[in-house]
Protein backbone atom coordinates (compact mmCIF):
# COMPACT_ATOMS: atom_id res chain seq x y z
CA UNK A 1 0.00 0.00 0.00
CA UNK A 2 3.23 2.26 0.75
CA UNK A 3 3.76 2.06 -3.11
CA UNK A 4 0.38 3.20 -4.15
CA UNK A 5 0.46 6.00 -1.89
CA UNK A 6 3.34 7.18 -3.35
CA UNK A 7 2.07 6.44 -7.16
CA UNK A 8 -0.67 8.91 -6.05
CA UNK A 9 0.96 11.53 -4.23
CA UNK A 10 3.90 11.42 -7.02
CA UNK A 11 0.72 11.73 -9.67
CA UNK A 12 -0.79 14.74 -7.68
CA UNK A 13 3.44 16.50 -7.27
CA UNK A 14 3.50 15.79 -11.36
CA UNK A 15 -0.16 17.81 -11.97
CA UNK A 16 1.28 20.94 -9.39
CA UNK A 17 4.85 20.82 -11.36
CA UNK A 18 2.84 21.21 -14.89
CA UNK A 19 0.34 23.73 -13.76
CA UNK A 20 3.01 25.80 -12.42
CA UNK A 21 4.97 25.44 -15.37
CA UNK A 22 7.96 24.50 -13.63
CA UNK A 23 8.49 22.06 -16.61
CA UNK A 24 9.23 25.16 -19.35
CA UNK A 25 12.83 25.08 -20.18
CA UNK A 26 12.67 28.74 -20.03
CA UNK A 27 11.56 28.66 -16.39
CA UNK A 28 14.39 26.19 -15.60
CA UNK A 29 17.08 28.71 -16.75
CA UNK A 30 15.46 31.99 -15.40
CA UNK A 31 15.72 29.91 -12.12
CA UNK A 32 19.29 29.14 -12.83
CA UNK A 33 19.82 32.87 -13.75
CA UNK A 34 17.80 34.28 -10.86
CA UNK A 35 15.72 36.44 -12.98
CA UNK A 36 12.75 33.91 -12.95
CA UNK A 37 11.60 32.82 -9.02
CA UNK A 38 8.69 30.46 -9.96
CA UNK A 39 10.92 27.49 -9.58
CA UNK A 40 12.37 28.78 -6.18
CA UNK A 41 8.74 29.54 -4.88
CA UNK A 42 7.52 26.47 -5.88
CA UNK A 43 10.20 24.76 -4.27
CA UNK A 44 10.03 26.34 -0.92
CA UNK A 45 6.25 26.20 -1.26
CA UNK A 46 6.58 22.23 -1.23
CA UNK A 47 8.92 22.32 1.80
CA UNK A 48 6.54 24.31 4.16
CA UNK A 49 3.34 22.12 2.74
CA UNK A 50 5.55 18.86 3.74
CA UNK A 51 7.16 19.75 6.73
CA UNK A 52 3.68 21.01 8.30
CA UNK A 53 2.06 17.43 7.20
CA UNK A 54 4.93 15.43 8.00
CA UNK A 55 5.51 16.75 11.22
CA UNK A 56 1.40 16.69 11.99
CA UNK A 57 1.58 13.67 10.99
CA UNK A 58 4.59 12.57 13.49
CA UNK A 59 2.83 14.18 16.33
CA UNK A 60 0.01 12.41 15.82
CA UNK A 61 2.35 8.89 15.75
CA UNK A 62 1.13 8.19 12.29
CA UNK A 63 4.29 8.00 10.56
CA UNK A 64 7.74 7.39 12.78
CA UNK A 65 10.42 9.73 10.69
CA UNK A 66 13.87 7.68 9.07
CA UNK A 67 16.24 10.74 8.91
CA UNK A 68 19.11 9.93 6.73
CA UNK A 69 22.62 10.53 8.00
CA UNK A 70 24.29 14.01 7.43
CA UNK A 71 27.74 13.62 5.52
CA UNK A 72 29.42 17.30 4.44
CA UNK A 73 31.36 14.82 1.57
CA UNK A 74 28.24 13.17 0.34
CA UNK A 75 26.41 16.86 0.27
CA UNK A 76 28.75 18.29 -1.45
CA UNK A 77 29.41 15.92 -4.02
CA UNK A 78 26.15 15.06 -4.93
CA UNK A 79 25.27 19.00 -4.85
CA UNK A 80 27.82 19.43 -7.02
CA UNK A 81 26.62 16.91 -9.61
CA UNK A 82 23.04 17.84 -9.38
CA UNK A 83 23.63 21.46 -9.94
CA UNK A 84 26.21 20.49 -13.07
CA UNK A 85 23.47 18.35 -14.29
CA UNK A 86 20.72 20.94 -14.11
CA UNK A 87 23.22 23.56 -15.76
CA UNK A 88 24.12 21.43 -18.28
CA UNK A 89 20.78 20.32 -19.30
CA UNK A 90 18.33 22.77 -18.03
CA UNK A 91 15.99 20.27 -15.87
CA UNK A 92 16.33 19.17 -12.00
CA UNK A 93 15.83 15.56 -12.04
CA UNK A 94 12.18 15.68 -11.49
CA UNK A 95 11.27 18.10 -14.36
CA UNK A 96 13.05 16.10 -16.52
CA UNK A 97 10.38 13.58 -15.94
CA UNK A 98 7.74 15.66 -16.14
CA UNK A 99 9.07 17.15 -19.12
CA UNK A 100 9.29 13.80 -21.08
CA UNK A 101 5.35 13.42 -19.44
CA UNK A 102 4.87 16.73 -21.67
CA UNK A 103 6.44 15.52 -24.78
CA UNK A 104 10.09 17.47 -24.30
CA UNK A 105 12.49 14.54 -26.08
CA UNK A 106 15.43 16.75 -25.04
CA UNK A 107 14.67 15.67 -21.27
CA UNK A 108 15.60 12.32 -22.03
CA UNK A 109 19.11 12.84 -21.73
CA UNK A 110 18.28 13.56 -18.41
CA UNK A 111 16.51 10.44 -17.77
CA UNK A 112 19.84 8.80 -19.29
CA UNK A 113 22.04 10.99 -17.29
CA UNK A 114 20.09 9.59 -14.26
CA UNK A 115 20.41 6.48 -15.26
CA UNK A 116 23.84 5.97 -15.83
CA UNK A 117 25.02 8.31 -12.78
CA UNK A 118 23.00 5.66 -10.71
CA UNK A 119 24.58 2.84 -12.62
CA UNK A 120 28.02 4.44 -11.57
CA UNK A 121 27.29 5.03 -7.94
CA UNK A 122 26.50 1.48 -7.50
CA UNK A 123 29.58 0.81 -8.85
CA UNK A 124 31.78 3.63 -6.87
CA UNK A 125 29.61 2.68 -3.96
CA UNK A 126 32.36 1.09 -1.98
CA UNK A 127 34.50 3.97 -2.88
CA UNK A 128 32.33 6.32 -1.98
CA UNK A 129 31.25 5.12 1.69
CA UNK A 130 34.87 4.66 2.48
CA UNK A 131 35.65 7.70 1.44
CA UNK A 132 33.42 10.23 0.32
CA UNK A 133 30.35 9.60 3.00
CA UNK A 134 32.41 9.34 5.53
CA UNK A 135 34.11 12.68 5.54
CA UNK A 136 31.88 15.06 7.60
CA UNK A 137 29.80 12.93 9.07
CA UNK A 138 27.51 13.90 11.48
CA UNK A 139 24.99 11.37 12.12
CA UNK A 140 21.55 11.68 11.97
CA UNK A 141 20.93 15.07 12.67
CA UNK A 142 17.69 17.72 12.18
CA UNK A 143 17.64 21.02 12.37
CA UNK A 144 15.10 21.23 15.63
CA UNK A 145 17.86 18.88 17.19
CA UNK A 146 20.76 21.23 16.48
CA UNK A 147 18.87 24.21 17.65
CA UNK A 148 17.16 22.16 20.46
CA UNK A 149 13.72 23.81 19.81
CA UNK A 150 10.49 22.49 18.59
CA UNK A 151 10.38 21.14 15.19
CA UNK A 152 6.83 23.63 14.98
CA UNK A 153 9.66 26.93 15.64
CA UNK A 154 11.93 26.11 13.38
CA UNK A 155 8.50 25.20 10.64
CA UNK A 156 7.24 28.67 11.75
CA UNK A 157 10.38 30.77 11.20
CA UNK A 158 11.38 29.34 7.93
CA UNK A 159 7.42 29.82 6.65
CA UNK A 160 8.09 33.49 7.67
CA UNK A 161 11.62 34.31 5.86
CA UNK A 162 10.03 32.20 2.89
CA UNK A 163 7.29 34.53 2.86
CA UNK A 164 9.55 37.46 3.37
CA UNK A 165 11.23 36.10 0.37
CA UNK A 166 7.86 35.53 -1.92
CA UNK A 167 6.47 39.30 -1.24
CA UNK A 168 10.38 40.60 -2.37
CA UNK A 169 10.09 38.42 -5.35
CA UNK A 170 6.91 40.15 -6.33
CA UNK A 171 7.91 43.80 -5.33
CA UNK A 172 11.11 42.91 -7.53
CA UNK A 173 8.24 41.07 -10.37
CA UNK A 174 10.74 38.07 -10.41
Amino acid sequence: MNLGYGLITGIFFGIFLQKAQVLRYDKQVGAMRFLDMTIFKFMLSSIIVSAIGIYLLKDLGLIKLSVKGTSIGAQLLGGSLFGIGWGLLGYCPGTAVGAVGEGRIDALWGILGMLCGAALYAEAYPFMKAKIISLGNYGKLTLPQILDVSHWLVIVVFALIVLAMFYLFEKKKV
